[in-house]
Order: C-alpha cells, then sequence, then structure tokens
C-alpha cells in the first residue's frame, strides 16, 4: 500500500484533539504562505479530521468531521456550534461523515443532502445518501432521511460519496466507489465502483444510459475506482477526480455511459508493483483527461468561474493529501491541462469556491485549519 491508501487511516488513528487557539493557526500559516504562492492564506478556523465544507447563503460554513460530527462555523466571527441530529457514522479506515451539499432550493427548503459511512452486519460497511432539514437557529437537523444505501463491504475504504446537482438542478449525482473490490467497478448490477444519476429523492432517475443493457437503473458510468470529487462546468460538463491505485491519479470527464477502465486499465500500478495496462487509444475504455504520476493522492475538487481570480475562470481546483498541494487544471471545452502545482505544506482534504469568489481549503488532520485564499495585494 502507498499513501493513497494508508495516508487517511494512518492520520486517524491518532488521538484526536482540536486545536483552537488563534495563535498556534496564524504561526502554521507562515508555513504555508511562503515560497512564492500567489494568494495570501488566511486561516480562519481549526477543525477535528475535518472532510468536506458546504456555504450557506449567510456566508456561515457547514463543516463534515471524520467522527461523525457537522460544525456550523461563521468565519466572520470565529464562532461555531455542533448541529444536532447527525445520524450515527462508522468511521473505521475512511469512514467518516463525508461530503455536505445544500440543496438547489435550500434558500427557501432548508434541505441538506448529505453523505456517510454506515455499520452494516458484523464486520460490513455501506455509504449512504441522506436528506436532512437544517434549522439553523436551533442548530439541528430534522426529518433525516436515508435516500440510498450503497452496497456491504467489508473492507475500510473507497466509499466515495460525493454529491453534486446538475446545472438545471433537477437531478442528483452521487459518486459510489469500488470499496477496494476492483472488480464490481465492471459489474453491471452493481453499484459500486459508479457515478450514479438520481432523482432528488434518491431513486434511479428516468432514462440512463445503461438500464437497457441490464445495468443497475442508477448507474450514468463505471469503471471508477475511488471518486474523491464531481463538479458540473459552466457549459455543463460533469467532471470527475478519482485516487489511482499505485499513482495514476485522474481527471474525467464523465459521460453517459462511458466505462472509465478500472480496474482492467489505470495509469498507475497495483500496490504490490504488479502492472496494470495504461490507458491506450482503442483500448475500449475512457481515458482520463489528466493523469499523475508520481501520485498527489486527491482529497478535493472545485469548479472556479468567479471574478476574484480572474485569471483563473474556467479551472479545477484539486487537492493533495500526500502531494500536500493545490493544483489548478485549466478547461477548454472538453480539454483539461495542468497549469499550476503549490505546495501548501500540509495535507489538503478539501476545497471550494466561497460567496465572494475566495478559494476556501480544509486541511487534513487532528487540526485541521479552515484556510481562505484570496489575491495577494
Amino acid at each position: 500500500m502507498n499513501l493513497n491508501m494508508i495516508g487517511v487511516a494512518t492520520t486517524f488513528s491518532l488521538t484526536l484533539l482540536a486545536l483552537t487557539a488563534p495563535a498556534a493557526a496564524n504561526a502554521r500559516a507562515s508555513t504555508s504562505a511562503t515560497g512564492g504562492l500567489p494568494f495570501e492564506v488566511k486561516p480562519v478556523g481549526t477543525f477535528k479530521n475535518p472532510w468536506a465544507m458546504a456555504f450557506l447563503p449567510n456566508d456561515h460554513v457547514l463543516v463534515t468531521q471524520k467522527e461523525g460530527t457537522l460544525i456550523l462555523f461563521d468565519p466572520a466571527t470565529g464562532t461555531r456550534r455542533t448541529v444536532s441530529g447527525t445520524p450515527a457514522v462508522s468511521s473505521k479506515g475512511q469512514g467518516a461523515l463525508m461530503d455536505i451539499v445544500p440543496a438547489p432550493d435550500f434558500a427557501a427548503s432548508k434541505l441538506l443532502y448529505f453523505s456517510y459511512s454506515e455499520a452494516g452486519t458484523g464486520d460490513s460497511s455501506r455509504v449512504v445518501l441522506a436528506t436532512a432539514t437544517l434549522d439553523q437557529a436551533g442548530g439541528t437537523l430534522k426529518d433525516t432521511k436515508t435516500i440510498f444505501r450503497g452496497q456491504d463491504a467489508s473492507t475500510g475504504g473507497h466509499y466515495s460519496g460525493r454529491i453534486g446537482f446538475s446545472t438545471d438542478g433537477k437531478y442528483l449525482f452521487f459518486t459510489s466507489g469500488d470499496r477496494q473490490l476492483f472488480d464490481p467497478a465492471q459489474d453491471p448490477k452493481s453499484t459500486l465502483g459508479k457515478v450514479l444519476r438520481l432523482n432528488l429523492d434518491g431513486t434511479p432517475a428516468a432514462g440512463n444510459p445503461l438500464a437497457a443493457k441490464g445495468f443497475n437503473a442508477a448507474v450514468w458510468s463505471y469503471g471508477h475506482r475511488n471518486l474523491l470529487g464531481i463538479a458540473f462546468d459552466k457549459q455543463g460538463r460533469l467532471w470527475e477526480m478519482e485516487m489511482g491505485p499505485r499513482h495514476g491519479d485522474e481527471i474525467n470527464l464523465i459521460k453517459p455511459g462511458l466505462n472509465y477502465g478500472w480496474p482492467k486499465v489505470s495509469n498507475g500500478s497495483h500496490y504490490d508493483g504488479r502492472d496494470i495496462p495504461d490507458h491506450a487509444p482503442g483500448d475500449g475504455f475512457e481515458a482520463p483527461k489528466v493523469s499523475w504520476n508520481p501520485a498527489i493522492s486527491p482529497g478535493g475538487l472545485a469548479y472556479y468561474d468567479a471574478d476574484l481570480f480572474p485569471k483563473w475562470k474556467n479551472s479545477l481546483f484539486i487537492t493533495g493529501l500526500s502531494g500536500k498541494s493545490l493544483d489548478r487544471i485549466a478547461l477548454d471545452g472538453e480539454n483539461a491541462t495542468k497549469q499550476d502545482h503549490w505546495d501548501m505544506g500540509e495535507r489538503i482534504r478539501a476545497v471550494r469556491t466561497g460567496p465572494s469568489g475566495a478559494l476556501w481549503l480544509l486541511e487534513d488532520g487532528a487540526s485541521g485549519r479552515l484556510l481562505m485564499l484570496t489575491p495577494k495585494r
């Protein structure tokens, strides 16, 4: 196993102690803000093994933490509260309270979509997609409802569980990892190793491209490994990021019905050094638009098209765990090109575009900071 697999488990086996002192956060900021970065890095808060974040209309941030807690945080004042009503989370291995995304009509409905790993029978577990209404004043989740459950597996990783809404707000896209089982990614009946297209209530969307060919009715694309980011660009194209095995991390342009090759092909290799055939023209599989060798162990993905960094409009931003990095990928139609790679000095778990156009990062680990990135003056 390389760092793609073991880094998260090693970090999360440590005693979890939250670092909250502003002085400590500012001391660490000086290390990540050196090296000629083209942006200012401002730490605004510290969290215990943060996993994902979502901005609310009032600029507050919801931060999920690995062990199952949800934090409502105000970056302007630094105040926080633990949101009650979260379900029981199995946080062994790579398990966590994972992604969280406000519904397209959140301003009116207050509905949140979130994912987490749930214990099954014996030593098994599964990924769950759920909804709940946020009572922000009361700091609680209400009317929690499970709308999709993945297949059980006794392995401790590759849940994926990333959430995205189509640009018209009618469909929900959900990533279901291969659970370290390899072959289910190619199994038509399985939802493992797939991008799923669902109705907003979690049922399979009508017209999914492979249902008539005997696939599970929810499947949109298949042949994936550990899908840790999805994002739509301004033209409505769906981009996906996933961890490769031993190297071969990749960015894919997701198209309906296509096979992305895992585990038959990969630009990485098995952990024991055995070769996996690389993607090659004419092999019948859809090749990644961008791949990394050596690995950066990507943790998060965001699409950027805001005005604060005008030169970076129409870009993808990718965070690196073992790479301790932030990467920018420029998009041009269906083409993607590596542009920038910045050493951030810490493992970076997540990235989001904030309401003002700033980039926001979450560091990994027991004292992971929330960082705001703005242009240098």
